[in-house]
């Protein structure tokens, strides 16, 4: 039976994870939250590893609160930066291999085209700038036995995201407007967690860097377009500029992930974006 270590249990993909957990009855999990396993204590995490001694650890924790990460820059590259070569160096002891979630915002939001793993990285952000210190980290240390995977716009049944915010404004305001110059595509918590176990249980494992979030190509406009449909709002939902709306950390314009390596290389399928919302929206909400 193999052991995984799953960090960030608290979190969105932590808790999609624990329901997708009782699916698979060969694994043996181990869910820790911050409290549980601080993974920027590198004392800490040789001692919780030397404990379980796992065959894996999937990292989802991570320091996520992009404007204040511009003020916390220590933080957010404690978190985000140092804490992943740390459970790299304890899964190398180990002999585990580890799955560390990055995100689109390693990019400075250039591009025109669907972004690949290659692309080169430049993020404008203290945020991104910190997860791709991770990455550096992690595959600097455990270069044979790691996978990254960079995904955007998460979103679930759990925890604070995009969805459950239009939600609540939908049903208080009569009117609000959404920024529709930002690019990319959502990514359900539950399908990411679907692959990642996916990859786990797959006949081979080839390390490096992936890209994963759901099929399609919208914006942040269209996003709330769909959640005002499904939901049967009759709020006013309106375009607007991101100059509009200026916020401490800036935001790549563009974050359309190009998916066709993790899906060549694991054979992964990749549901598209609209038909993961109606799902999550259906188990938020059971009668819309």
């Amino acid at each position: 039976m193999q052991k995984i270590i799953v960090t960030g249990a608290g979190g969105q993909l932590g808790q999609e994870l624990q329901v997708l957990a009782s699916a698979f009855p060969s694994f043996d999990f181990v869910f820790a939250d911050r409290n549980q396993l601080p993974i920027n204590d590198p004392a800490g995490v040789s001692a919780f590893f030397n404990e379980y001694q796992p065959d894996w650890c999937i990292n989802c924790a991570a320091y996520t609160t992009v404007d204040k990460a511009e003020s916390e820059k220590e933080a957010a590259f404690g978190i985000n930066g140092d804490a992943p070569g740390y459970l790299a160096s304890a899964c190398r002891s180990a002999g585990a291999r580890l799955i560390h979630i990055s995100t689109d915002y390693v990019f400075d939001g250039s591009s025109a085209t669907p972004l690949k793993e290659d692309d080169n990285t430049a993020p404008i952000n203290i945020y991104g700038a910190s997860k791709l210190e991770g990455e550096r980290q992690a595959l600097q240390i455990h270069p044979d036995g790691t996978v990254i995977i960079r995904t955007s716009w998460v979103y679930s049944r759990f925890g604070n995201n995009f969805v459950k915010t239009m939600i609540r404004l939908m049903t208080e305001r009569p009117a609000i407007n959404v920024v529709n110059d930002q690019i990319g595509s959502p990514t359900y918590a539950a399908d990411l967690a679907a692959a990642i176990l996916h990859i786990i249980n797959a006949a081979h494992f080839v390390p490096g860097i992936y890209n994963y979030s759901n099929e399609g190509e919208i914006s942040w406009y269209d996003f709330a377009l769909a959640i005002r449909k499904l939901i049967g709002s009759s709020c006013t939902v309106g375009p607007t500029a991101s100059v509009n709306y200026p916020t401490p950390a800036r935001r790549p314009h563009y974050s359309l992930l190009d998916k066709s390596l993790i899906k060549k290389t694991y054979g992964i399928s990749i549901p598209d974006w609209h038909a993961s919302l109606t799902i999550c929206i259906k188990g938020m909400i059971p009668n819309s």
